[in-house]
């Protein structure tokens, strides 16, 4: 029951361009970057790890221009799942929306998991159990009470973050170039660790199934196009955001694997727990464990935050396509969809479950349908943008009159799908990976048909009694 509900069910328009700009970057920039970056290095090497970061992010790039186009066209909270069903079919929209909805649920317990492990370095007696009901409270808290007050709590998280990667490229650089002392006595690296092992150390493959998670790395950068329902002016900030997000993920990301590739010998990269920890530590940081400790816990706050907010928003867009419960659909007084949100945490909250008492078994099926949601949504944003430009010249449509145009027609988006369909296909090769291909496309197929032998039927009913309805009423005027 939502108390307080507005009558047109409709979410406000209060977030600036400066929160869309701090939630796609908040939801790329997590735990994956801190403590994945240095198995990167490892396995592809310095020269590797940075061309992978950067082939990752073109990938992103390409994406989001066509993401752009979309979201300033048709500015609606349910972004890709939306476009999907609009432009490629209802069945693939329904299958493609609740596995990014799972996706994120589960995620969302993870990182409460995550990060109730993390407090115990801290306070070593405490349970992960009461740091977890912590957590979930103070983001079910912020994420009910405004839109707004949800952006303005990632602004601050991505902040912290941004600045922490900041100061690392600051003390990192200076030190890997002899502008500090390193306080082991040694001499300062400069270049030498990308000279040390050769070009490709591990070969090509290495450095194309690192790809595969530096690739997913960068997903998150899609929640531009489900918070736009919710911008104040969508013309102006998703174009904006859209473009400080790709320039400065890749500068972020790039320099800061530069200097953990300059700074780590490639062989020591993957077994620490923490690059940043091991850089940090070398110079003479004090306390440099505990400062990336509380970094990496606001990351997965960070993640966790932007996870329950996306979610939610998928299961109220799905229940305004009539694919979900329409009490889903309720808006409160403060434009939030109250109901979705407290059934994703719950879900949530399942999934919290099976990772105490089921983590070999469900909690991994669970997490391998997480890894592919997103990389589905990325395949489905560039076929979307393909169909939604034929079918707009198709009905008379100019081109110059859309606000934001994906460049280098049909070449861009066909770039994009085909370059995200290789990393789906990449993951069959990773060992570790390739049960997320497995699980995911399991979920997929199996909503699939789903939506075309029961839910389709149930909305064709309901056609059907409606138009029953309006010719009785029809037939009482006359």
């Amino acid at each position: 029951m939502t108390l307080g509900a507005n009558q047109s069910n409709e979410l406000k328009r209060s977030m600036k361009a400066r929160h869309l700009f701090m939630i796609s970057l908040g939801g790329c920039i997590g735990t994956g970057f801190f403590l994945g970056s240095g198995y990167t290095i490892q396995q592809a090497g310095p020269t590797g790890a940075i061309l992978s970061y950067i082939v990752g992010g073109i990938i992103m790039y390409l994406t989001m221009l066509c993401l752009g186009e979309l979201s300033v066209a048709m500015p609606v909270s349910g972004s890709f799942q939306t476009y999907t069903t609009k432009f490629i079919g209802p069945g693939t929209g329904f299958a493609i929306g609740w596995l990014y909805w799972l996706g994120w649920a589960v995620t969302v317990a993870l990182e409460f998991l995550s990060a109730g492990q993390l407090m115990q370095r801290w306070f070593p007696d405490s349970s992960v159990w009461m740091w977890c009901a912590l957590f979930g409270t103070l983001i079910f808290l912020l994420n009910a009470l405004s839109a707004k007050a949800f952006g303005e709590t990632e602004f601050l998280f991505s902040s912290i973050k941004i600045l922490a990667i900041l100061m690392f490229i600051a003390v990192g650089g200076a030190a890997m170039f002899g502008l500090i002392d390193m306080e082991s006595g040694k001499d300062a690296p400069f270049l030498s660790n990308f000279f040390a092992e050769g070009l490709f150390p591990n070969g090509v493959t290495a450095l194309l199934i690192t790809m595969i998670a530096v690739n997913f790395s960068f997903q998150g950068t899609e929640l531009i196009g489900i918070a736009a329902g919710e911008s104040e002016n969508p013309e102006e900030t998703i174009p904006k955001s859209i473009k400080q997000t790709v320039w400065r993920t890749l500068f972020f990301f790039v320099l800061s694997v530069f200097l953990l590739a300059g700074m780590i010998p490639m062989e020591q990269a993957g077994v620490v727990e923490s690059p940043f920890v091991v850089v940090l530590d070398s110079i003479g940081v004090p306390y440099s464990a505990d400062i990336m400790n509380f970094i990496i816990l606001t990351a997965l706050l960070s993640v966790a935050n932007s996870g329950l907010y996306a979610a939610t928003r998928m299961l109220y867009s799905l229940s305004r396509e009539g694919m979900a419960s329409p009490k889903l659909g309720k808006v409160n007084r403060r434009g939030v969809p109250f109901n979705a949100l407290v059934i994703t945490l719950a879900i949530a909250c399942l999934s919290l479950l099976s990772g105490f008492f089921a983590a070999e078994t469900v909690f991994v099926w669970l997490l391998s349908l997480a890894g592919l949601g997103a990389q589905i949504g990325w395949i489905a944003i560039t076929a979307s943008q393909l169909v939604f430009r034929r079918k707009f010249i198709r009905e008379g449509g100019n081109v110059e009159d859309l606000k934001f145009k994906t460049p280098l027609y049909p070449f861009v988006p066909l770039l994009a799908l085909l370059a995200n369909c290789i990393v789906m296909i990449s993951l069959a090769f990773d060992p570790e990976q390739r049960l997320a291909l497995y699980f995911g496309g399991a979920f997929f197929i199996g909503c699939y048909v789903y939506y075309h032998f029961i839910v389709k039927k149930k909305q064709q009913l309901s056609l059907t009694k409606q138009e029953v309805e309006l010719q009785t009423n029809k037939k009482m005027i006359i």
